[in-house]
């Protein structure tokens, strides 16, 4: 899929399935990636499959040396930067897959085939994420998602895709997104109130 604007790397696939995948990076590029933002693999040209998935967790692996200076009394803000710029702290990052680009069409359902190791994982541009959610049926793949934070999830994700869109637009979005997920949780209206009070517009 051709790029429209310059999107950065969020990291390179570590272990993937079809359900989802887990990227890393070093930790001093955290600024990138963001809970509930879309990011996409890119394959080789000949696969012709970008995965398009959300960021479910971000986390960062412990370090010996970490564990020792947290025990000192004496740690500076150099030392602290120091470690956080110069050693290779890293940093994984969780993604519920949500649905694919294959031949220029979007699909929200599970991809066909999990990333490759090391793939390049970017952040999707604002364009990308507006065509994708121009539908909302991947809503039901988050609901259904199991060991993610669901409600939070959802609502980060629909921020996102609402902050995509020119600001007139934004509310009614929300709104649509709203009905929809009244439908979806029709019989569990405890966790229905509290997503829509979630994502209320401003």
């Amino acid at each position: 899929m051709a790029e429209t604007e310059q999107t950065p790397i969020v990291g390179q696939v570590l272990r993937a399935s079809t359900v989802g995948f887990v990227c890393g990076t070093r930790s001093q590029q955290i600024e990138h990636p963001a809970f509930g933002a879309f990011v996409r693999t890119r394959q080789d040209s000949a696969a012709d499959l970008d995965v398009i998935g959300v960021i479910h967790a971000i986390s960062i692996d412990d370090d010996p040396l970490v564990r020792q200076m947290i025990l000192a009394n004496n740690m500076t803000q150099a030392t602290i930067r120091d470690q956080r710029e110069n050693r290779l702290v890293p940093l994984e990052i969780s993604v519920l897959n949500v649905g694919y680009i294959q031949g220029g069409r979007i699909y929200q359902t599970l991809p066909p085939r999990p990333p490759l190791s090391l793939d390049p994982v970017l952040l999707c541009d604002a364009p990308t994420v507006a065509r994708f959610t121009a539908r909302l049926d991947f809503l039901r793949l988050v609901l259904n998602a199991s060991d993610v934070p669901t409600e939070q999830l959802l609502a980060a994700v629909l921020k996102f895709a609402a902050a995509a869109r020119p600001d007139a637009e934004r509310r009614a979005f929300l709104v649509e997104a709203g009905r929809l997920l009244a439908g979806l949780l029709s019989q569990d209206l405890p966790r229905l109130q509290h997503l829509l009070q979630l994502i209320r517009p401003a």
